[in-house]
């Protein structure tokens, strides 16, 4: 979970960097989305064995913030391999984990 949230916290930075022209610090509104998906992945069903979200079939974020994140992470994901190797690796291997079924009740 906390690489998750290294991971998340990074594609943000690169993407209110690349588009919002940031240095250092993100703008108020990429803050909001860190905090928010903080937030979800603090409240994770599947805790330590959590898919990525590419591959969860528990979509817990709200329809604008999946929007949002789908969004950075369409810009930050192949910048990663350069700004974060190691985190890129780590959600690329992450991605091929076989997704839990989470269990009612």
């Amino acid at each position: 979970m906390d690489r998750e949230l290294r991971t998340v916290g990074a594609m943000i930075a690169i993407y209110c960097r690349g588009l919002h022209g940031t240095r250092g610090v993100v703008c108020a509104d990429c803050a909001s989305l860190r905090e928010y998906t903080g937030q979800r992945l603090a409240v994770c069903p599947f805790r330590a064995d959590k898919p990525t979200c590419l591959n969860c079939r528990v979509h817990c974020y709200r329809e604008a913030m999946r929007a949002r994140i789908r969004a950075v992470m369409r810009y930050a994901g192949p910048r990663m391999v350069l700004r974060h190797p190691l985190l890129a690796l780590w959600h690329v291997l992450d991605g091929w984990k076989s997704v839990p079924v989470l269990k009612k009740g």
